[in-house]
């Protein structure tokens, strides 16, 4: 992986998560991981939040560790494919910037409304049914832990 730094490991999230959506979509995907930075029962960096998941040791390196695939908060983070982005695309610099805008409060509004969790308007993730829905952007639906 990247240099890692919160930046970083938002930016690769945000481009991962939304790339292909609009950039409210890419904000708000950003937003749910520093809504779960600010949340006690998630862990307390950017990069351990969108880490956050299972990992066991190399079979090579028992010092290095690596996600347990299909097991991730993320589903890109463990399924087994790269997670280097296309560095000269334009969907990376798109997120490194919304990375950025969310990072350094540049926007104020949070357009999730407090949202921890988001899945794909495809799928039906049983645990949805025990968090309340805050709003729909672009191909996710947004929820948050009623506190």
């Amino acid at each position: 992986m990247l240099l890692e730094t919160a930046f970083i490991c938002l930016a690769l999230n945000t481009y991962h998560e939304a790339k292909n959506q609009s950039m409210i979509g890419q904000v708000a995907t950003a937003q749910v991981v520093m809504n779960r930075v600010a949340d006690s029962r998630f862990p307390n960096t950017i990069c351990e939040v969108v880490k956050q998941g299972p990992h066991r040791p190399s079979w090579e390196d028992p010092n290095k560790e690596y996600p347990i695939r299909h097991k991730c908060q993320f589903s890109w983070y463990c399924d087994g494919k790269s997670d280097e982005p296309k560095k000269d695309s334009k969907a990376w610099r798109k997120a490194q910037d919304v990375a950025f805008l969310v990072l350094y409060d540049k926007i104020k509004l949070d357009v999730t409304e407090g949202a921890t969790h988001y899945h794909a308007t495809y799928v039906r993730p049983s645990w949805a049914k025990t968090k309340t829905k805050t709003t729909r952007i672009d191909k996710h639906i947004f929820y948050r832990w009623e506190k």
